[in-house]
């Protein structure tokens, strides 16, 4: 197998959060900070603990990923990025109440240190925050602009080689796919023209693909995940991800929705409820943005369970989706699920699951693998939608030709399989 030509990773990597100050960002952040000082150990992240099968089983090669995948180093990541508020990154870890005070004050001056650019922001598209820290653009095309110059600045302050921009930020209201999206120069014109089919997290992505730089979408927003970005990113060479960082209940639903359709197992219904209490749980509380969260999370089970191929099994399943904002819960969010399923002579069965998690620690580890493997896809002169990458997402990207894949174990397989194929070892097929 002829191996990839892969740029080595040289130099400090900066790593540009939207929403910095956020429980998302500032847990990934401190976990980071917190294990290159051997503070803490990088649990829930492949990059760094997985390990990854070479050659056939009687090799027995199970080197860890991080061994021989060309990653960017811990050392070598800085960080920083844009925020509504004003706040450090210690002062919005310490607000997000996510991390014990003990943990924060391990890096707490690093965590000072990063101190928020102003964001774009229209509270049009986030109807629950107000925010106070924010560019003053006429038009989002201005506001564009401005990004592109805090990551020139941003990079030129701290001596990076390279950049990867992030989205940890709330999610946006609904937005439909229009005309707009489809065509670069319409959506080029309408950011000009401050249209309201423009939100501000295309400020950023449109922003960053300009640059060169590889973005990703942890929330279910539109953002890149539309032709004109997929055409733009395609002619800068920029590679793009999202959407959705899979964490706690959806994570468990790509679990088990395969088992059954594995075991020719029917559903009848799959109700699912959540309560949290953060900033997140705040947002989506405004009927507009569930909306956007509950067309991620509902398209799931449909793809995974194929109704229509297997309709005497999955062609009459009732699908809900709740969100609870319930303040008390604050990032330790309950998912709790209930599935309805039938066997053998259609004999009825039941399944509960209540997931105790916390979101943002559930994030804070994806987070850190796709920057490093966005970087990755960068130096390796990929660019588009990275399929590759979709095991990280709820709703993985795909363009209209492509069926996309939810099934974890084979985002798994499909992974490993990408990181193979980049340091020139054949793929695995588990035939032996």
């Amino acid at each position: 197998m002829e191996k990839i030509e892969v740029k080595k990773p040289e130099g400090k990597l900066g790593v540009l959060v939207v929403g910095v100050g956020g429980a998302v960002a500032t847990t990934f952040i401190t976990g980071t900070l917190a294990t290159r000082k051997g503070l803490a150990e990088p649990i829930g992240s492949l990059t760094q603990l997985a390990t990854i099968r070479l050659g056939k089983r009687e090799e027995n090669r199970f080197p860890k990923i991080k061994d021989v995948l060309p990653l960017a180093n811990l050392d070598d990541l800085v960080f920083g990025g844009w925020d509504i508020f004003e706040e450090s990154a210690y002062d919005g870890a310490v607000h997000a109440e996510v991390l014990k005070q003990s943990d924060l004050d391990g890096v707490k001056d690093e965590l000072q240190a990063i101190k928020p650019m102003k964001a774009c922001f229209d509270q049009k598209f986030v109807k629950r925050l107000h925010g106070t820290w924010v560019k003053q653009g006429a038009t989002k095309w201005d506001q564009m602009m401005e990004v592109r110059q805090d990551i020139r600045d941003f990079k030129a302050k701290n001596n990076c080689d390279r950049i990867v921009v992030i989205w940890c930020a709330s999610t946006e209201i609904y937005l439909p796919l229009t005309d707009t999206h489809r065509d670069l120069a319409k959506l080029e014109e309408a950011m000009k023209q401050n249209s309201e089919e423009v939100a501000p997290s295309m400020c950023y992505a449109y922003a960053a693909i300009s640059e060169g730089i590889p973005f990703i979408m942890g929330a279910p927003n539109l953002t890149v995940d539309m032709p004109a970005m997929w055409e733009f990113s395609k002619k800068m060479n920029v590679p793009i991800a999202g959407k959705d960082f899979k964490t706690g209940q959806t994570m468990m639903k790509t679990v088990l929705a395969p088992a059954f359709k594995a075991r020719m197992l029917g559903v009848e219904g799959w109700f699912s409820t959540n309560i949290l209490g953060n900033r997140d749980g705040e947002v989506l509380d405004d009927p507009d943005s569930f909306k956007t969260k509950e067309v991620s999370k509902l398209s799931v089970i449909d793809t995974i369970l194929q109704p229509e191929l297997y309709p005497e099994l999955y062609g009459k399943i009732y699908h809900k989706v709740r969100i609870n904002y319930y303040p008390p819960r604050k990032d330790n969010k309950e998912g709790w699920d209930n599935i309805d399923i039938f066997g053998w002579m259609h004999y009825p069965m039941q399944i509960k699951v209540d997931f105790l998690c916390r979101d943002s620690i559930l994030a804070a580890p994806i987070c850190l693998d796709l920057v490093l493997l966005m970087d990755l896809s960068k130096r390796c002169n990929f660019s588009g939608i990275q399929t590759w990458l979709s095991f990280y997402f709820k709703s993985p990207m795909h363009d209209f030709e492509t069926i996309p894949e939810h099934d974890l174990f084979i985002q798994s397989v499909k992974l490993k399989n990408t990181m193979r194929k980049i340091i020139g070892e054949k793929t695995i097929d588990y035939i032996d």
